[in-house]
């Protein structure tokens, strides 16, 4: 999420509440829930397999919406959100290593790992619809109120073709 704001493309509801909010939720979130993720009782395993499910998700969303490649076998993002060129190997890798991540987390939770593959049967739709909402609404964002942190959306053309 930072990465793409620090690159100029803002982040997930940035285009609704602006970038600084959407960025505290998801800082205050990420850290909230890492912190608890050592703290809470096996009987939390549920609540921790949701949250690894709706990262999952997002991750599963992106290769599916964005235009790839393949490299080593694995699905590459050539494009996303409008990040290209040299921004995407960082892209790509913050992309792996969050979905191993969530993924080692929905084994962990094996108590709550049904729940986690519910989440990711529903939100991974809804997920590739709202990236598509989410980034036409930035492009718009960017062309008629220009910012720091929508400036590299400023240079695109009008609509980005999407996969999925």
């Amino acid at each position: 999420m930072f990465y793409e704001l620090a690159s100029g493309v803002g982040l997930p509801f940035a285009s609704r509440v602006g970038p600084l909010p959407a960025a505290a939720f998801f800082g205050a979130g990420t850290a909230v829930a890492f912190r608890e993720a050592g703290r809470q009782p096996h009987s939390r395993d549920p609540l921790f397999a949701v949250l690894n499910g709706v990262l999952l998700s997002a991750v599963i969303s992106h290769f599916s919406t964005w235009p790839t490649t393949k490299v080593a076998g694995l699905p590459w993002l050539t494009e996303c959100e409008g990040l290209t060129g040299r921004l995407m190997p960082p892209y790509n890798f913050i992309l792996y290593v969050s979905g191993v991540a969530a993924f080692g987390g929905l084994l962990e939770n094996r108590r709550g790992g049904l729940r986690g593959a519910f989440v990711l049967a529903l939100m991974v739709p809804w997920l590739m619809d709202e990236q598509r909402r989410e980034y036409l609404r930035l492009l718009t964002q960017a062309r008629n109120r220009p910012a720091w942190w929508n400036r590299r959306l400023q240079q695109r053309p009008g609509r980005r073709r999407l996969g999925g």
